[in-house]
């Protein structure tokens, strides 16, 4: 051991002679570990979301390795630990109803083991807001490695993109232009390899965002989960988050109001996930940066999406990887002097524009030129009135044009319950000029905001061919769906929101030019009715669902607890033995 003074965080374990140096390093050595992995070097992290009941992330074990090389090689000593892992696939209710447990699960491992930096190895849609949430309450030195997009889905021949698929063929067979057997035919060409979904679904738009933000170096966001080239990265990270250990490269340098605004704007160029929002709010919170809602109206409004990828477009993640990746996409942006902040500084010690200013673009169809993009603005609509005082989100790249604007009849389904057995009543009075309206599914309604907002149409209305309608909720949405949806209305029906008092025969518009949600009626008439709104029952009376209820804020705010917003630190007070 050296006596010379480190600012590392692990010698307040392992760096006195003392009785209580004796018992850490001690304790340690029963795994085979050698005197010298505690002279003084950087212990780095490993938080592992590796999981078989997250299919996304099931890899993880071997990405984990090839980061442990890295650290070893850069004379660090890595130490891997496992996280809460909240995978979309299978978790329910919602994932997004654990991504504050797993948050607090990164926030208290980090603080409370001697680890001087941290790997964080996220895939799944929520893991990756979640363990960037808990790693910027502690503002340690860290990185983002992603596990990648599985490899494109095969069906007849062609490809299909994971979860959209799913959407689309659901619709035909509810149609009747497909059969059960042809649905099922999907199953397993749909997820054929290991990773995330292939679509710009919210996986792999927080993968972009990890990148846009500067946490992750550059390609994170898009090299497949089966390309030899996700392990070098993982590799090269882990070589990396020992050199940002000694130059005390923490969070809080990296996550500046900047980064954020230069996500916000890739969001748009990228066709990302209305998810997005809520996660970045959460991060932003975190780390004490101020993000509003109208952020997102002011920076990305305006800005054209150029990323052709499925649910808006027509590629997947392969194709973009092999077309530049991200890198590209900021290339363009950048040249166009729509990167709104290119010197904001990346884990990697370089600028956002240094990292991409020579980054090659392949294809033209899969990335586009700013002249000729997917969609001429595509950021995400922002809309207020008396329906959303405090805003709802549209993802305008994935509507449907003639619905941007348009005025209807309500069809209201009470909860997601009262959808399902109405929606498929043939004698329901609706037809495709209707909005369809569905309430108490927001973060208190149904604890953890689940992502049924893309309400599937009626069937009747699908067998004449009908493809989209406006649909408004507190819900949110996957972002592997698609059609003109209202969603993240706040505040929630539950929480006494307009939403709460909209009844079938009311008249809606919707008008994402002006960013106007209203409902036609009388102020007084809204008030009379919230009047006589009773709020839902939860059936869940204790536990973390209740501690949910009770602590969630609203989907402006990013659905975080009250009570976790705000950078702790990664101080702990020293223990004795």
């Amino acid at each position: 051991m050296s006596d010379k003074p480190r600012k590392l965080r692990s010698t307040e374990w392992f760096g006195s002679a003392d009785k209580n140096g004796f018992m850490y390093r001690s304790w340690m050595k029963n795994q085979g570990i050698p005197d010298h992995a505690f002279d003084g070097r950087p212990i780095i992290g490993i938080c592992n979301t590796w999981s078989e009941l997250t299919p996304c992330n099931a890899h993880f074990r071997k990405l984990a390795e090839h980061v442990k090389k890295g650290v070893l090689e850069a004379g660090g000593y890595p130490v891997e630990f496992p996280v809460f892992s909240n995978g979309e696939s299978n978790l329910r209710p919602t994932a997004m109803l654990t991504r504050n447990l797993a948050s607090m699960d990164v926030e208290e491992a980090i603080r409370g083991n001697p680890i001087d930096a941290v790997v964080l190895l996220v895939g799944c849609d929520k893991t990756t807001p979640a363990l960037l949430m808990g790693a910027a309450s502690c503002d340690v030195p860290a990185i983002v490695v992603t596990g990648g997009p599985m490899l494109n889905g095969k069906l007849e021949g062609k490809n299909i993109g994971s979860g959209t698929a799913v959407w689309q063929l659901h619709e035909s067979l509810k149609a009747g232009e497909i059969n059960m057997h042809q649905f099922l035919a999907a199953e397993g060409g749909m997820s054929r390899s290991a990773g995330t979904c292939n679509t710009m679904g919210t996986a792999s738009t927080m993968a972009c965002m990890a990148e846009a933000l500067g946490t992750s170096l550059p390609h994170n966001a898009a090299i497949p989960a089966v390309d030899a080239r996700r392990y070098v990265l993982a590799h090269m990270s882990g070589r990396r988050i020992v050199e940002m250990a000694h130059e005390d490269l923490r969070l809080s340098k990296i996550l500046t109001r900047e980064a954020f605004e230069n996500a916000i704007r890739t969001n748009a160029a990228i066709g990302g996930s209305t998810n997005a929002v809520i996660h970045l709010k959460a991060i932003a919170g975190r780390i004490g940066v101020e993000l509003e809602l109208d952020d997102w109206t002011r920076i990305g409004k305006g800005t054209p999406t150029v990323v052709d990828l499925q649910p808006s477009g027509r590629f997947l993640m392969e194709e973009f990887y092999y077309a530049g990746g991200l890198p590209a996409v900021l290339r363009r942006l950048g040249e166009a002097k729509l990167l709104p902040h290119p010197d904001a500084l990346t884990v990697n010690g370089k600028s956002l524009w240094e990292n991409v200013a020579d980054a090659p673009q392949y294809n033209d169809e899969v990335i586009r030129p700013l002249d000729k993009p997917l969609v001429p603005d595509g950021g995400i609509c922002v809309l207020r009135g008396n329906l959303a005082p405090r805003g709802a989100v549209l993802k305008p790249s994935a509507a449907s044009p003639h619905l941007l604007q348009h005025r209807g009849r309500a069809v209201v389904f009470e909860n997601l319950e009262h959808y399902k057995e109405r929606i498929v009543d043939e004698d329901l009075d609706i037809d495709e000029t209707c909005v369809m309206v569905l309430k108490n599914c927001g973060p208190m309604g149904y604890p953890g905001m689940a992502e049924v907002g893309n309400m599937g149409l009626p069937p009747k209305l699908l067998r004449r061919g009908i493809k989209d309608m406006v649909r408004i909720s507190d819900a949110r949405m996957s972002g592997t769906a698609y059609g003109t949806v209202v969603l993240h209305v706040a505040p929630e029906a539950a929480a006494g929101g307009p939403l709460a008092a909209v009844r079938d025969g009311d008249f809606i518009e919707l008008d994402c030019t002006t960013g106007r949600l209203h409902l036609d009626i009388s102020d007084e008439e809204l008030a009379t009715r919230l009047a006589q709104v009773t709020p839902p029952e939860h059936a869940m009376k204790g536990g973390y669902q209740r501690l949910y209820v009770n602590h969630v804020l609203q989907a402006d705010q990013g659905c975080d607890f009250e009570f976790l917003v705000g950078c702790r630190g990664s101080a702990v007070p020293r223990h004795s033995h």
